[in-house]
């Protein structure tokens, strides 16, 4: 029979509370925490997802996230090689009096995603599959895989989309509550050197300078650019 006599019996009816009390706050729903699986390279993610597929798991709701770099279908921007994000923004806010058809049409490779899984044949994926998926249904995976983290119960990325903070802002990432594993975590330290980093070249400073002194000259802020204009003399 149940155990009455000991601390352990009220330790249970503490627990059950605990657990009730945390379904009403959520409106009966208990909480799920997702898991964000951060790897060092986007090659590694490619791995990870590949032996995710052997696993008992394969059917468990993913996406992953990662730069337009690798996900963006858009002929005129993806073969632009320097200011791909600036583009997409571009195109997105209209700037030119153009659109992008494929971010109109992210809603069918989210929607593919879930008529999969209410079917169970729901499988692991990898970039390259949702991109090719993409360009099939003409929608933009970039945009896809984050409206999937949503639902997703693994979410896979590199290191800096969870170390970052302006990185987790603008994807929207809230890790409070969730369950982070960082892969090959001694790797960490470096990544964390470079979020921080920038690399500059002489020739980029000295043109900076130039245009500090016109502003300086010209009293346009006067007070701001020669700050500025001191900065990058002491690093000439």
């Amino acid at each position: 029979g149940p155990c009455t006599e000991c601390s352990c019996s009220s330790g249970k009816e503490t627990d059950k509370n605990t657990s009730n009390t945390k379904k009403k706050e959520n409106g009966d729903q208990s909480f799920i925490p997702k898991i964000f699986f951060g790897t060092r390279t986007h090659k590694q993610i490619s791995q990870i997802t590949r032996e995710l597929k052997r696993t008992a798991y394969s059917s468990v709701p993913m996406t992953i996230l990662s730069s337009r770099d690798y996900t963006c279908i858009h002929p005129v921007v993806s073969s632009c090689v320097s200011n791909r994000n600036e583009m997409c923004v571009e195109l997105l806010e209209g700037k030119h009096g153009k659109s992008c058809l494929y971010y109109h049409g992210v809603h069918k490779l989210s929607e593919h995603h879930a008529l999969q899984s209410a079917h169970r044949m729901y499988h692991a994926w990898d970039i390259e599959d949702l991109v090719s998926l993409g360009k099939k249904l003409h929608a933009c995976a970039y945009f896809a895989a984050r409206e999937l983290m949503v639902g997703a119960d693994i979410v896979f990325c590199p290191y800096n989309y969870l170390l970052d903070p302006q990185i987790r802002e603008s994807m929207e990432i809230n890790l409070k509550g969730q369950v982070v594993i960082l892969d090959e975590a001694h790797n960490i330290e470096d990544c964390a050197r470079e979020s921080v980093s920038y690399g500059v070249t002489e020739s980029q400073l000295r043109a900076a300078q130039e245009e500090l002194d016109f502003m300086v000259n010209n009293n346009i802020r006067q007070k701001d650019h020669e700050a500025l204009r001191a900065v990058c003399c002491s690093l000439t």
